[in-house]
């Protein structure tokens, strides 16, 4: 029998992941206080019931698998609780929330119920960045000295049939910014290399973006091991460049959106042929598919592996100490694991 999942939020993200799991085989519902996006979302995959809250879903419709959480990040909290305290797995979008408070209240949460929740950072689940943590993991560049993360993607041009206005990324309220929404690379971050000693950041505002949230993030993580990762992120940025450049003392291994490709040199001076290059032919939405077939596993009763809750409070540990340390214009420790 197909799976009967609930999609929460029909915006860009909602809309991929129906259509997604509908691909899949699964049987599509709703939930979106603005009639207007069920409709879009209608008319690119079959929606079978329409709701514009998770109470009214759950009290109409008892048969629900799974319920995706893609609405803003203010509302991922309340909203995934409704659903665990229900008994139906979750796929959260990232992050888990605008703040650390509310993450940990969802995971006890989790912690309580026994009711699993996925957590939706889809780079996870990209097959060149895990080519590159198994490169890493062999030691392919001998003792990793310095790591440089970049994301620059100007925000007007990323929904480009909607005003940046109207857009929950333009609002602090609803959870926007780059910090938040491109805390992807957090968690590219920790999954690499773990949490680290302490943090120093500086998070702005600083483009000619009509926007309220910040535009502009840059990050030193410091380990104990004397490794520094360093995030920039911004929203103003063309071309839009995704980069990671590991820098060991035995080479450098450079992994890049544009082209999709992981290169590796152990090189001085490397001339055209010093880079050995391998260029991957896999799209975006593949991760997300992948996410969907992990999260289907997860609904059948598979341990969450990929991404979990616990992945996520992580994650925004290390947002709180940057927010701090770019308020206080100070270095700030991480607590010990």
């Amino acid at each position: 029998m197909a799976k009967h999942i609930l999609i929460v939020g029909s915006g860009s993200v909602g809309k991929r992941h129906a259509a997604n799991l509908a691909a899949l085989g699964c049987t599509i519902s709703a939930m979106d206080p603005h009639p207007r996006r069920i409709s879009e979302m209608a008319a690119e995959t079959e929606v079978v019931g329409a709701f514009d809250s998770i109470a009214e879903a759950l009290h109409v419709e008892k048969t629900f698998d799974g319920v995706v959480i893609a609405s803003p990040p203010k509302f991922h909290v309340d909203q995934a609780i409704e659903a665990l305290q229900a008994g139906i797995p979750v796929l959260l979008e990232k992050p888990v929330s605008p703040d650390l408070e509310a993450a940990e209240r969802l995971a006890s949460v989790v912690k309580s119920t026994g009711v699993p929740l996925l957590l939706g950072y889809t780079w996870r689940w990209w097959p060149p960045l895990n080519q590159v943590r198994s490169m890493l993991a062999d030691d392919a560049i001998g003792t990793l000295r310095h790591v440089r993360f970049v994301m620059s993607a100007h925000l007007a041009d990323w929904h480009p049939w909607e005003n940046v206005q109207d857009w929950f990324m333009a609002s602090r309220d609803l959870g926007g910014g780059a910090l938040l929404d491109e805390s992807h690379w957090v968690d590219l971050a920790l999954w690499l290399f773990g949490s680290p000693k302490s943090v120093i950041a500086r998070i702005e505002k600083i483009s000619d973006l009509q926007v309220e949230t910040d535009d502009n993030v840059d990050m030193m993580l410091v380990y104990e091991n004397g490794l520094r990762v360093s995030i920039h992120l911004d929203l103003y940025g063309r071309p839009h460049q995704k980069t990671i450049r590991f820098s060991g003392e035995g080479g450098t291994i450079l992994w890049t959106d544009s082209p999709n490709r992981v290169s590796i040199s152990h090189d001085a001076t490397p001339g055209e042929d010093g880079w050995q290059e391998t260029d991957y032919t896999c799209e975006r939405n593949e991760m997300f598919v992948e996410v969907a077939k992990e999260f289907l596993g997860v609904v059948d009763g598979a341990a969450v592996n990929s991404c979990t809750i616990s992945d996520g409070v992580g994650v925004l540990e290390v947002l709180e100490a940057a927010r701090r340390s770019s308020t206080e214009d100070r270095t700030v420790e991480m607590s010990p694991v």
